[in-house]
């Protein structure tokens, strides 16, 4: 799994955008959250990890989670 922060969260076409620390940033969207989270707990700035899916259109964020903290 990638780790990356959330640089933006937009509900109105419900995307978003992740940034890894080395500067890649991937898509999401509202499907590719993973179990409880929803866009509702998302405001920028939360640390993730995810999938890397690859499509047409280019690579995206899937089975994205908040990492937990210990």
């Amino acid at each position: 799994m990638a780790t990356g922060t959330v640089k933006r969260v937009e509900a109105t076409s419900n995307s978003g955008l992740i940034i890894t620390e080395d500067g890649i940033e991937y898509s999401f969207n509202r499907g590719g959250l993973k179990g409880s989270l929803t866009f509702d707990d998302l405001f920028g700035g939360e640390r993730v990890q995810f999938e890397i899916e690859t499509t047409k259109e280019g690579a995206r964020a899937v089975q994205v989670c908040k990492v937990s903290r210990s």
